[in-house]
């Protein structure tokens, strides 16, 4: 008898304990996932720092005659990002989502954007188009959209560089 109650006086402090070990390993899992969270702003912060930081971002009003299926794109020369597109994205950008194409830093100044758009158009037939637009960076943080529109009157996609400031 008295070893059953040991036994048991045993499990029921090991359970208890367990559960304790349980807690502080959440708490802890916890405190590593808040602590990536702020090196990961932190990080963001001292790569793309506010004063020379520009964002492109990409926009869709396309459906009748233009799917995209790729993006690439350069800032004065050189390739900044390319990107090829899933369903489920092209959904998303359709139902009116903006997708973050590229961050990066630039001095300030004229700056020059080439963006080349390949898809599928009517027919099935492949499409391959450019746009080149100019902005000029200013002090603080800056914007421009890529907006991929359909042309009705050529059946065909359109591409504009919008400047957000």
């Amino acid at each position: 008898m008295r070893r059953v109650v040991v036994l048991l006086l045993m499990l029921f402090v090991s359970q208890l304990h367990g559960t304790e070990l349980d807690k502080e390993l959440a708490d802890f899992k916890r405190d590593v996932l808040e602590v990536n969270k702020r090196l990961l702003l932190l990080e963001e912060e001292l790569l793309f720092p506010a004063d020379t930081q520009v964002g492109i971002y990409v926009s869709l009003d396309v459906g009748h005659y233009f799917q995209p299926d790729s993006i690439t794109l350069e800032l004065d020369g050189e390739v900044l990002a390319s990107h090829l597109y899933t369903e489920r994205e092209l959904r998303a950008l359709k139902n009116g989502a903006v997708q973050r194409l590229a961050l990066a830093n630039v001095k300030n100044g004229e700056h020059e954007l080439v963006a080349f758009v390949t898809g599928m158009g009517p027919e099935g037939r492949e499409i391959r188009r450019g746009v080149t637009g100019q902005f000029e960076k200013r002090h603080g943080r800056h914007f421009v959209q890529l907006h991929i529109e359909d042309d009705k009157a050529k059946q065909q996609p359109r591409l504009l560089f919008r400047d957000w400031r």
